[in-house]
This record gives C-alpha cells, structure tokens and sequence, in this order.
C-alpha cells in the first residue's frame, strides 16, 4: 500500500482519527493521534515532529526534537476505539539528518533483514513466535518504604476451589494441567477465539490457540510465521489485541514470564528459518533433516545465546522462569524432540518448506524487533564462521548424572549475567552496523540503572518469611 493507497483506505473506512503507533526501546508502544485531516502524502515523507526526551532509553532534552514517518503498508483499522481510527505504524528520523534514528527497535529489524540480503547467504528470514500469556481477573501490586506486595487472581485459579462464590462451579485447572481440557475447565476459549478474529481482521493469519499447561488463565495463540520486521510488528500488534480483548471482558492480560508460583512460567518459543530465492535453506538429509547450514545457524545461537538472553529474557522476572530442575528450556544444546534444550527441530511435518528450528528459551516480556534481529545475526554468526555443535541432547535431562549435566552450558541465572555476557559478546550484533554500540550501551545501562539495581535495592516479601526473626 502506498501513500495515496492508505489515505483512500482512510477515506472508504470513514476514518475521522488516525493514530500513529512506535516502539520505544523495550518494546512497548507509544502513541499519538491527529485528525485525518492533518495527515496527506506529504507526512508520508516529511513525518511529524514529537518529543524523544519523554520516550524511555532515548534522546536527551537537549536533544529531544523526533519525526515519526507513518509506514503505508500498515494502514489498518483500529479494532477498539470508538471513533473510526486509522492506525500506522512509524519509523523515527532525525530531523536534522534525515537519517533512520538507530535506537528505533523497528530500523534495528528492518537493517537485520537488509543485512542477512547482503551477505548473499538467504533473501528472507521467517519468524514465528509462541507467545503464552496470563488472563486474569484481578491484579494489585505496591511497593514503597514500608511494604511491598503483589496479589493476583483469576476464576480458574485452583487456589480458588474452596472461595465461595456464589456459587463456586469449581472446574478449575489444577496446577501443571491446563494443556488442555476442554469448557467448562477451560472457561476462555471464547475470549481466545474473540483474540484470534481479531488478530485475522488485521491481516494475522492463526494457526491455533489453547490453554497452556498452568492454572489460572495461562493461554497461547500462534501466529502464521512472517519476515522478520513484518513479525515485529505482529508481535506489537499480538500484544496490543491481547490485552485489549481481555480488557472489553473485564479481564487482564500479563506476558510476565513468572507470575504464579510453582506452577509454569510464560515462554515465547521462537520458531525459524531462512530462504533463498523461494527456496528453504534449513532442509537438508542430515540430523533431524536439517541442512549443514541450519546446523551451523543453531551452533551460532547457542554460542551467543548467554549474550542473547540480554534481549530475548529482558527481565528480572524472566529468572524465575529459567531454574535449573524444571521444564525450562536452559540448557544450551539441541534436540529433534527434547524439549529441555534450548533449540528443538520440530517434527511434525517433513516437507522442506515446514523445516526449521525452534528456539525455546525467549520468552513474551522481550522487544521482539530486537529479540528477532538478535537471534538472526547469532546464527548468521554461526554461518559464516561454519560454527559447529556437538552431539544433539536427546537424553531425558532427569535420569541423566550430575556430572553428566555438568557437561551441558546453561543460559544465564540473572538479568545481570546476561547482561554482562552482552557486554563481553556482541561484535556479532555490529556486522551490517545492525545494532550499534550506542544501542548495545543504552540497553545494558537502562537495564542495570532502572532494573537490577532498582530490584536489588528492595527487600523481598520472602526475605521476611526466611530473616524476619534472625
């Protein structure tokens, strides 16, 4: 869709409201709106002036004047507002350069996907994200000087079998069960299903939603696997429908990776291939039906992947869902079927074109813009420095010995060991000047400053189960 395209489209939908929609650097989306009347071709190439000082991990004051320019190809309508609103979504342009301004999540996706172009190795990278997430039905959190807490519910909770409630229908997942019994148990496959129309109005194709295995609401949609900078957006546009469906049901909606004790975190299994000319490039005779160049891709992401973490595990939170002992995908290794180790070859289908690989340790709480173009350049890494990995993880990771799984690297126990494995291992984010050393510094400053310290500084509810009476 072009310029003149997008404004017809305004026009045929009777739009009175146009909204334009980036990304800060963590990956939420910021917005502002104008009249339709305000927006011709011309802001399609000019842009329209904001202020960057107020966006997280961007411009300084002094410094502050930003373009955002609507992208056309993205004119949609907005599902949920009431006024009819034409929805965009932006690239951010210095406007004294007119250069792409290299902190945009967005410019970073489309300068990987120009990138991997360029080296002549693929013409297309496809991701598809697994996405979990939480429904529920009531949040409160706080944190001052004096006390700290947080309280979550929801209907299906299966601490609520004895709640009274007038009355208490039971039909509530136990834990570790709700993948995936059919209603009443599941009590949101028609909020679900309202997501994935939703989600097909935008022009997302769906392949499947489902409980997931937790108690208390956990639920996964997947998406139809797209080109890296087009998927970016689908995971903005995935979020932002999500949350917004739940909301018209009087529901919340959390993509945090642990927000219930003992039972399953929240994950986002990042599915990947590469393409030439039409033409997979991850089918081949070799283990699990992979071609040497998709095994030199994986032994990339697992050489990266303490590094990766930084960007595909961008939380503290994300560390309570990799412990080592449980179902989480942390060990660095690979496997046709187990689904313990950090990279999985499905094997559901065998034609060429379904070949790819699975990486299983990101989860939802990520930028996808930035989680995607960071696994691309690890395994481009892995490509062309013809990588390899040894022997694939097909044991089951509980009967095997101590000293057997001291063999196996694991991804990173904190927020700040990945961290700091960004700050010694990311010249292979530089290549094709896709990421930046500003980028590479802001990321790790912002996170350590108002993160990990910021948690650290804080007394843990728990610390008073364990310390109060030392």
């Amino acid at each position: 869709m072009n310029p003149k395209q997008a404004l017809e489209f305004s026009k045929d939908q009777h739009c009175e409201i146009v909204d334009l929609k980036f990304s800060d650097i963590l990956g939420m989306w910021q917005h502002f709106s104008i009249p339709v009347s305000e927006l011709d071709e011309n802001a399609f190439d000019a842009g329209i002036g904001f202020d960057g000082s107020s966006i997280r991990g961007w411009q300084a004051i002094h410094a502050s004047d930003m373009l955002v320019v609507p992208d056309p190809n993205t004119a949609v309508l907005d599902p949920f507002t009431e006024v009819a609103t034409l929805s965009l979504i932006c690239d951010i342009v210095d406007p004294v350069t007119r250069e792409a301004y290299s902190r945009d999540p967005r410019n970073i996706a489309r300068k990987a996907a120009d990138y991997l172009n360029n080296t002549g190795i693929g013409d297309v990278a496809y991701f598809g994200p697994e996405a979990e997430f939480f429904i529920l039905d009531d949040v409160r959190y706080e944190q001052n000087q004096q006390c700290g807490y947080y309280f979550i519910d929801s209907i299906e909770g299966q601490w609520n079998t004895g709640r009274e409630e007038w009355p208490n229908l039971g039909y509530k997942p136990r834990y570790k069960e709700g993948y995936f019994p059919v209603p009443p148990t599941d009590s949101l496959q028609d909020i679900r299903s309202e997501m994935v129309l939703t989600l097909e109005k935008l022009g997302y194709r769906v392949e499947a939603h489902h409980h997931e295995v937790a108690t208390a609401g956990q639920g996964e949609i997947d998406m139809r696997y797209l080109a890296i900078q087009e998927m970016g957006d689908g995971l903005m546009w995935y979020k932002y429908v999500i949350k917004n469906v739940a909301r018209r049901h009087g529901k919340t909606v959390t993509f945090m990776p642990k927000p219930v004790f003992q039972d399953n975190g929240t994950g986002m299994h990042v599915h990947q291939s590469l393409w030439k000319e039409g033409k997979p490039l991850f089918a081949g005779d070799g283990y699990a039906g992979l071609s040497p160049l998709a095994v030199h891709y994986i032994a990339g992401i697992l050489k990266h992947a303490p590094a990766l973490a930084a960007f595909t595990n961008p939380t503290t939170n994300s560390y309570r869902r990799l412990v080592p002992g449980f179902e989480a995908p942390i060990n660095l290794a690979y496997s046709s079927r187990n689904r313990s180790a950090a990279v999985r070859i499905p094997m559901y289908q065998t034609n060429p074109e379904s070949k790819r690989i699975e990486v299983r340790f990101p989860d939802p709480s990520c930028n996808g813009y930035l989680a995607f173009s960071a696994m691309l350049m690890a395994g481009l890494d892995g490509i062309q420095s013809r990588l390899e990995v040894g022997d694939p993880l097909d044991k089951d990771i509980y009967s095997m010995s101590r000293e057997e799984l001291a063999e196996v690297p694991s991804t990173p126990s904190s927020l700040e060991e990945a961290l700091e494995a960004l700050r010694n291992d990311h010249e292979f984010l530089l290549k094709g000047d896709v990421f930046t050393e500003d980028v590479v510094e802001t990321w790790i400053d912002y996170k350590m400053e108002n993160e990990v310290s910021a948690v650290r500084l804080r007394p843990h509810p728990y610390e008073f189960t364990l310390y109060f009476d030392a």
